[in-house]
């Protein structure tokens, strides 16, 4: 069985809905570093924080699931 790490590059490399993810992904991820940066965040700010960690968050599950799903026919394949 293939380690995660692979399967994740594998489906970077196969499947455009993952890279998409992915991409989003760093997208918010990158909106929130420069958001954490700061000494001291707005109202507003806060409230885009916790917005952009949700997103991550829902986003990485997806593509949890992505991996666990090809996994899987990974596996019935073999």
């Amino acid at each position: 069985m293939k380690p995660e790490a692979e399967l994740r590059d594998q489906l970077l490399k196969e499947n455009e809905e993952y890279r998409r993810l992915a991409a989003e992904h760093r997208s918010y991820d990158n909106e929130l570093e420069g958001l954490l940066s700061k000494h001291f965040l707005s109202e507003e700010e806060k409230i885009k924080e916790k917005m952009l960690k949700k997103k991550k968050l829902m986003l990485k599950d997806r593509m949890y699931s992505m991996v666990k799903k090809y996994r899987k026919e990974m596996a019935a394949r073999s």
